[in-house]
């Protein structure tokens, strides 16, 4: 029996080991020192030979060895055999299912003891709970029967306690810590998402969105090794967008051809649009199966995911981890699929704005060039004249198809188009890749040729554009041949303009085209005189409108029964301040190309409507004043609202100021046309057709368009002196057939006059009448016929 000093000391030194460990607990933070702390202090306070600390698995099925401590004996070093014992198992397991202590003189006898490497004759086992959770058990053995007293089973109950508060708090602080962890991590892939997605719609360079797009990545994922691929599916191309190795950026935009990509892992997932994440052994799996080969170095980890740009392309986004200590999870394949769907976006975005760029530089039929890119590649390269020093010459050929036209009309515009595609392709053929073809519009074309060494050069291409165009082709069916006119110009001026370039050429194409059809002409100083004073004309156009310079004079239109004056057709006549008298040969066509006749044509109307009005409050007979204007006109409703304030403004009677339009100027958009004439009838305004017979595209529009007039042009009535002319019997009965008026131009002898009255024309305009006249003459020969 132990005296009552005895008890003291030892309640002493109990209290003194709790209290002991209670201070120490206070400063420990990390589990895994906890642990080692408890057991360390057990053996070595306690006198115990081992201290083994077993935690419960969350499924609260096993208990599972956290931390030992042993006195090494004579067969070996101290080691734990059991480090995984299942609960209820055994008196370790029997104790996390009790929650009640164990303790044992003699183990050997008791029937669920399980035996270790050193058996044990004494016992000592108490639960770790907290809050009625088991969290584990301490277990102690002793070699020595009846070696734990009550005291040490009431100390590691104490120091269980203890042990069990701590644990849960230092648990309770780490999934906090944990979780604030995932929260910050959550937080920072949710911020890197948002990064991409504004990035997606913000980027205006493809290769800018993939670097930022990169850095990002790189934030979140083992990006190492990273590329992006686009697949061709029409050409079974994949083009490498954008390729990181190592870490470091490389030159991509490689492509690379299907029989070098169909054994590789890339080319797996894009045929099966299907993700793959796997570590080395799945892939060496996959290998084994045949899905690809082995290409390079064995990853550690890889994650591909396929996605889908449009019809023509899809893409694969990849990462490779060769490191042993990153591998990818399906964490980061959630994450990757949500980038891959941005990349495609972008992409599509990409590809549909060089699309759009593509259409506003390129002709949509046969995809070559436009006007506008033409113009833009000449100026850059006279740039280039200044900065190189160099004899080199640029060129640009102007190529215009003879008769192309009549193969449109008479054949149809299906026919013209493949036809002035097998063109192209003909001439394709024919140049240097470096030079720049275009199509102008219809059936013009230029050539840019761009640091051209001799002249020789070209005259080499043209036989070679002329030899190939003139070969018979099978068009639908029908065997067409063609030929052009072509106009050269040259420059090696930095001064030099694209736009002047472009006229000279285009002037010596004109003059080609008059010398006959197939013929080339270079540009000279004759033609570049002409283009000076077109120039000037442009310039002083502008000037002549606002100066007041253009007048009307009236020619007569008169009845071929009685001769009396019917209504007059009026003719603009320029009086340049410094060129005297203009004609309007000179200037009408430069305004038509300028698009100056418009305002031309619209001061031109306000001269009649004025003079119309001037006549009326002179209380001169009432008459009609027939006008010509540009067939420009007619592709706005906005010119039914002229002609109604012109009306209005300067009170016209109904149907005193009329249109003429030329049979070359027919308009393109009937519809339109049609509404816009139709807009007109409620003043009265009639639509005369001049110059009918020149050509023949307007048969066809006859019954379309609501013409009232038809002006025969004087190059058929200069024929009819001696003999019949059947085009002019013609017209007339096409013109009865459809209720139309005629009036014949240029009728200058009496013969004419007495043929047209036999075959039934009512009017006539000529000399045989009266030329033009100036407003007042123009009355007063009217007043005189009356």
């Amino acid at each position: 029996m132990l005296s009552e000093n005895q008890k003291l000391e030892s309640k002493t030194e109990q209290l003194s080991i709790i209290n002991q460990f209670s201070s120490s607990l206070l400063h420990l933070t990390k589990l895994d020192e906890l642990f080692e702390y408890v057991t360390t202090q057990v053996v070595n306070r306690l006198g115990f030979v081992d201290c083994v600390i077993y935690l419960a698995d969350p499924y609260q099925e096993y208990l599972e060895v956290a931390a030992s401590m042993g006195v090494s004996h004579a067969n070996g070093d101290y080691r734990v055999e059991q480090t995984k014992i299942k609960i209820g198992s055994g008196i370790t397991g029997q104790v996390a299912t009790t929650r009640e202590p164990f303790i044992s003189g003699n183990v050997a006898a008791h029937p669920m003891y399980i035996a270790d490497l050193r058996p044990a004759m004494s016992e000592l086992c108490v639960p770790l709970e907290y809050d009625d959770h088991l969290i584990g058990v301490i277990d102690c053995e002793h070699p020595e029967a009846d070696y734990f007293t009550s005291a040490h089973l009431q100390i590691l109950s104490t120091v269980a306690h203890l042990l069990s508060a701590k644990i849960h708090q230092l648990r309770t602080l780490e999934n906090l810590q944990t979780t604030i962890a995932q929260l910050h991590q959550a937080q920072n892939l949710e911020k890197s998402l948002l990064k991409i997605a504004n990035i997606t719609y913000r980027f205006e360079n493809l290769e800018a969105f993939y670097d930022d797009l990169y850095k990002i990545i790189a934030s979140q994922l083992c990006a190492e090794n990273f590329f992006i691929g686009l697949y061709d599916t029409q050409q079974d191309i994949l083009e490498i967008d954008y390729l990181i190795e190592g870490g470091e950026k490389c030159n991509a935009h490689q492509k690379v051809s299907k029989d070098q990509i169909k054994h590789t892992a890339s080319y797996y997932i894009l045929k099966n649009q299907r993700p793959l994440l796997c570590d080395n052994d799945q892939f060496r799996m996959h290998i084994t199966r045949g899905d690809f080969k082995m290409v390079g170095r064995s990853p550690r980890s890889w994650l591909g995911v396929p996605f889908l740009v449009n019809d023509q392309y899809q893409g694969v986004i990849v990462l490779q981890s060769y490191n042993n200590d990153q591998a990818f999870v399906n964490h980061d394949l959630s994450i990757l699929t949500y980038i891959s769907r941005q990349v495609s976006m972008a992409i599509d975005r990409q590809l549909s704005r060089q699309a759009l760029e593509h259409r506003a530089l390129h002709d949509d039929l046969t995809g070559l060039a436009n006007r506008y890119l033409l113009l833009e590649r000449i100026k850059h390269a006279i740039l280039r004249l200044a900065r190189v020093e160099s004899s080199n010459l640029h060129c640009l050929i102007y190529l215009d198809l003879d008769r192309f036209k009549s193969i449109n009309d008479s054949l149809g515009h299906d026919v013209g188009d493949h036809f002035l595609i097998a063109i192209v392709e003909m001439i394709n053929g024919c140049i240097r890749k470096t030079d720049t073809f275009a199509r102008l519009g219809g059936d013009e074309f230029a050539i840019f040729m761009e640091n051209v060494q001799d002249r020789q050069q070209v005259t080499l291409l043209l036989d070679r554009i002329t030899t190939a165009i003139t070969k018979p082709l099978h068009i639908d069916g029908h065997v067409l041949q063609a030929s052009g006119s072509i106009g050269v110009a040259f420059t090696d001026n930095e001064s030099d303009s694209a736009i002047n370039l472009l006229q000279q050429a285009d002037a010596a194409m004109y003059e080609a085209k008059s010398s006959g059809r197939g013929q080339v002409c270079y540009f000279n100083n004759a033609m570049r005189k002409r283009l000076k004073q077109q120039a000037d004309i442009e310039n002083d156009l502008q000037h002549g409108i606002k100066n007041n310079e253009f007048a009307l004079y009236y020619q007569p239109i008169f009845s071929l029964t009685t001769g009396a004056i019917v209504s007059f057709e009026a003719l603009v006549r320029w009086f340049h301040p410094k060129n005297g008298l203009v004609s309007p040969d000179a200037f009408i066509p430069i305004a038509e190309q300028t698009g100056q006749i418009i305002e031309l044509d619209l001061h031109l109307l306000e001269l009649a409507a004025k003079q119309l009005k001037r006549w009326k409050a002179q209380k001169l007979p009432k008459t009609r004043v027939t006008v010509n204007v540009s067939s420009r006109h007619f592709a706005s409703l906005e010119f039914v609202d002229t002609i109604q304030q012109l009306y209005h403004h300067y009170e016209l009677a109904p149907g005193s100021l009329c249109l003429e339009i030329t049979e070359s100027g027919l308009i393109a958009n009937l519809a339109l046309a049609t509404k816009i004439i139709q807009g007109l009838e409620s003043l009265g305004v009639k639509l005369y057709l001049d110059d009918f017979g020149t050509g023949y595209s307007a048969l066809g529009y006859l019954h379309q368009l609501p013409i009232h007039v038809l002006k025969i042009d004087k190059s058929f009535i200069d024929q009819l002196t001696e003999r019949e002319n059947p085009l002019v019997d013609a017209i007339l009965k096409l013109a009865q057939s459809l209720n139309l008026t005629v009036v014949a131009e240029g009728i200058e002898l009496e013969t004419q006059w007495q043929l047209l009255k036999q075959k039934g024309c009512q009017f006539g305009q000529g000399y045989i009448v009266s030329k033009p006249l100036a407003a007042d003459q123009a009355m007063a020969f009217l007043l005189s016929r009356s």
